[in-house]
């Protein structure tokens, strides 16, 4: 297993300054992504949850207190933190509140419903010397950051195609708000945040972008299927997922000039925290690594040899740990809200390809492809 820095064990020792923090909606985000997460971090205490639903709140955490409404949080003057996992369009009047009454903010990803909205929450913030961050939590996945080590490495030699999935079978419409036609409804503003996010942290923004939406299940009224394609130099990059898909499929396929990666299966870390396991030291291991194809050979007839790739594990306490260290100690956030804003252009750039049926280029397109063509 490849070593990686246990920020779950730093948390059980290196809590020095507290900044207090209140939490703006108790839904799954929450629930079961934050509110662990956050009582897991050095230096954070979650004092405060706005939710409309009290009892749930206090029977899972009775020290903590519960309010009704978002304004009377924001006008505490010992709340340093508010972050916010509530509707995605929610996320702009809620954010933009919170840092008039001058608090740091973190943001459930993603950013917002449009990229104007997150430019204007970023020029707040940077006018106010707040921080405002975004929860990309998905940049600290094993199978992500096995790839990254993998690529920084160079063992696939010069990657030529990638393919990152995140499908589920859920025939069922809810009635959930995500569900519904609202804005930042549906598939795309839920799960292609997370896969332009993981791009955009491995090969940099892209030139243009082709992205296809489908409604397909019964009764639907958003997307709830999604291909997209990255447009890179000398690099395809696809993006797909789907709420009808039973059968297993990879994660990941990554293939270069000296060989494939391919991954199934999800990172463990959301699982465990639906089932109520907290964050300790040794999580995010994964047991299902994936499998390395490579060409070891000097000679075209050296057979390829297969093997699995060594684990990085993953680290969601990553997060908020980052966060506290940035407040407290003036180190760079985990996620930097400008790289959270190339998400945004690139989910609403997306929708602009969906609407016209054609490529839509970046207006400032950069490919990084920082560790590829020297290879």
């Amino acid at each position: 297993m490849v070593g990686a820095r246990d920020t779950c064990k730093e948390a059980r020792t290196m809590k020095t300054q507290t900044l207090n923090v209140g939490l703006v909606g108790y839904g799954m985000a929450g629930r079961t992504f934050h509110v662990p997460l956050i009582q897991a971090a050095p230096g954070l205490e979650l004092t405060a949850v706005v939710s409309g639903n009290a009892e749930r709140v206090q029977v899972d955490h009775p020290e903590v207190e519960v309010l009704p409404k978002a304004a009377p949080l924001f006008a505490r003057r010992d709340i340093d933190l508010v972050v916010i996992a509530t509707p995605n369009d929610t996320h702009f009047p809620l954010a933009k509140a919170a840092l008039t009454a001058g608090k740091h903010v973190v943001i459930d990803k993603p950013f917002s419903v449009s990229a104007s909205e997150a430019r204007l929450l970023k020029a707040q913030a940077d006018g106010a010397g707040r921080l405002l961050s975004v929860f990309h939590n998905r940049r600290w996945d094993s199978d992500f950051l096995t790839l990254k080590a993998l690529l920084d490495e160079g063992a696939l030699g010069r990657v030529v195609a990638l393919e990152s999935r995140f499908d589920r079978f859920r025939p069922r419409v809810t009635d959930r708000w995500r569900d519904h036609h609202r804005p930042g409804g549906g598939i795309w503003y839920d799960l292609g945040p997370h896969l332009l996010d993981q791009a955009r942290q491995l090969f940099g923004m892209p030139k243009a972008i082709l992205l296809e939406l489908a409604t397909s299940r019964d009764g639907a009224e958003v997307d709830d299927d999604f291909l997209a394609l990255l447009e890179y130099d000398r690099l395809r990059v696809s993006l797909q997922a789907s709420s009808l898909v039973a059968e297993p499929t990879p994660r990941f396929r990554v293939h270069g000039t000296r060989g494939s990666f391919v991954k199934y299966g999800l990172d463990p870390q959301e699982a465990w925290l639906k089932a109520g396991q907290s964050p300790a030291p040794g999580w995010g291991v994964d047991a299902t690594p994936g499998t390395l194809t490579l060409d070891e050979g000097e000679e075209e007839s050296t057979p390829l040899t297969s093997r699995e790739a060594p684990v990085v594990p993953g680290d969601y306490c990553a997060f908020y740990t980052g966060i506290a260290e940035t407040l407290l100690r003036g180190t760079p956030p985990p996620v930097t809200s400008e790289s959270a804003l190339d998400v945004m252009t690139l989910l609403e750039t997306g929708l602009d390809s969906y609407r016209q049926g054609r490529w839509v280029k970046l207006k400032d397109g950069k490919s990084a492809l920082r560790r590829l063509h020297s290879r």
